[in-house]
C-alpha cells in the first residue's frame, strides 16, 4: 500500500533532462541556489563516482577544491538541478569508484574514451 503511494508521488516529480551517463564520466551538474530574493546558477563540475538506480535514483559527483575532495549527492529528481552536461567519458572496470578517493594528482586520472550514446544505453542494460 504504502509503495504504490511513494511511486504515485515520484511519479508527479519532474525529473530533469538527464543525458546518459556512467561512473567514470566528467560532468558539469548546473545547480540553483537562491540567495535571499534571487536565484542563480552554479555549476559543480568533477567524476561521477556511484549512480544509483531505482524509484529515488541519485548520482555522486567528485572534485577536488583548493587541494580539497569535495563530494556531492544530487538525487535525479531534484528540482534545484537546471541541467547536466556530459563533458568527458572515461574507460573504468567498476560501478562504484570510491578507490578515487584515496589516490591524488596523476594517480587519480582516469582514461579517456570516445563514446556513443547508443553504446552507454546498451552497456546499461547489459
Amino acid at each position: 500500500m504504502t509503495n504504490l503511494i511513494i511511486e504515485k508521488l515520484l511519479a508527479k516529480t519532474k525529473p530533469a533532462d538527464l543525458p546518459k551517463f556512467v561512473a567514470g564520466d566528467t560532468v558539469r551538474v548546473h545547480v540553483k541556489i537562491k540567495e535571499g530574493e534571487k536565484e542563480r546558477l552554479q555549476a559543480f563540475e568533477g567524476v561521477v563516482i556511484k549512480r544509483s538506480r531505482g524509484p529515488q535514483a541519485s548520482f555522486t559527483v567528485r572534485k577536488v577544491s583548493f587541494g580539497q575532495g569535495v563530494e556531492r549527492i544530487f538525487p535525479e529528481k531534484a528540482r534545484v538541478i537546471d541541467k547536466v552536461e556530459l563533458l568527458r567519458s572515461s574507460k573504468v572496470r567498476r560501478a562504484k569508484l570510491y578507490y578515487l578517493r584515496a589516490l591524488r594528482g596523476k594517480a587519480a586520472r582516469l582514461r579517456d574514451v570516445e563514446r556513443d550514446q547508443n553504446k552507454v544505453e546498451t552497456s546499461q542494460k547489459a
